[in-house]
């Protein structure tokens, strides 16, 4: 069993979040829904500089980018960080934030895909825990579940889910602390600073529009690093929209993972409602998690708070 990271504390009604773009840009209006959410929800939103910012693919240069998500991290009246969208960008500003007084006052980020790579530089450097959710750009499509999932992570609900069974799923049961986040890009942070150590964790994975044979290659690298030996479990979301060549690859994303943790003894849960679909429910990454595989189900459960 591992010790849990730092929980931020839960949000109150009237707390004050904060909306910025960390990779891709974002058309404005893509924020309605979340906007109307929140006010539902009675929090008060600073959005920030970078929702209305343009450089190429990016929602503002690097260094504005920096400098919105670091008023974001400085300000103490900001109790969450809300994410508004993924795609790709954030590594290229992780080494450039001072996480100083976000240390002093932790407060939830919150987002997923692209925002693994925070996810993970925070986890692997500050040990506070993070949450693994949708994002504004996603509300609009997201399940109602999905977004109940959101609300009671951040007001410190427990988390409860029940998940169907799945062939490739493996019994067993594990508490231990959750890491984590989108395959890609956790593969893309090894051997840096902001890469998790695994051993004696639960880890999830989730990827989308990758060809297959990436898959393949990310996850012998993951295992070859000692990744995938010393898990306490692995939860397999959504591995959505994959791509082969024209001759087949031969195996789909899941049998792929399937096949490479086979020697393994530890739980596995595929197919968990996590990652880039409509019902993307809430993980705590950092937080302490009991996975409980069955022969007809998988439960799983988190709590928010100490």
């Amino acid at each position: 069993m591992t010790t849990s990271m730092l929980l931020p504390p839960p949000l109150k009604k009237g707390d004050k979040i904060g909306v910025v773009c960390t990779a891709r840009l974002i058309k404005p209006e893509q924020l309605d829904p979340a906007l109307q959410l929140f006010k539902e929800w009675d929090y008060s939103v600073n959005i920030g500089q970078t929702v209305v910012l343009r450089h190429h693919q990016f929602a503002g240069t690097d260094p504005e980018r920096i400098a919105d998500f670091q008023r974001m991290l400085d300000n103490p009246e900001i109790k969450a960080i809300i994410c508004a969208k993924g795609g790709y960008g954030t590594v290229r500003i992780l080494d450039q934030l001072d996480f100083t007084k976000f240390q002093k006052n932790p407060k939830w980020i919150v987002g997923f895909s692209d925002i693994t790579a925070l996810h993970s530089h925070v986890h692997k450097n500050y040990q506070i825990a993070t949450l693994h959710a949708p994002m504004p750009s996603t509300y609009k499509y997201s399940t109602d579940v999905a977004i109940e999932s959101l609300q009671n992570a951040l007001t410190g609900k427990s988390l409860n889910y029940r998940v169907k069974d799945h062939p490739f799923n493996r019994n067993g049961k594990a508490e231990a602390t959750l890491v984590g986040g989108n395959l890609s890009v956790i593969y893309s942070l090894l051997g840096s600073n902001s890469d998790i150590s695994t051993d004696g964790k639960i880890l999830f994975i989730e990827d989308l529009d990758e060809y297959l044979y990436h898959i393949d290659r990310m996850v012998v690298n993951l295992k070859r690093g000692g990744k995938l030996a010393k898990l306490a479990g692995l939860i397999v979301g959504g591995m959505t929209d994959m791509k082969d060549n024209d001759t087949p690859f031969g195996k789909d994303g899941e049998e792929i993972i399937a096949e490479h943790t086979a020697e393994y003894d530890y739980p596995i849960s595929f197919g968990f409602p996590a990652g880039h679909w409509e019902n993307n429910q809430v993980l705590i990454l950092g937080g302490k998690a009991t996975l409980h595989v069955k022969n007809n189900k998988v439960e799983f459960s988190q709590k928010t708070k100490k």
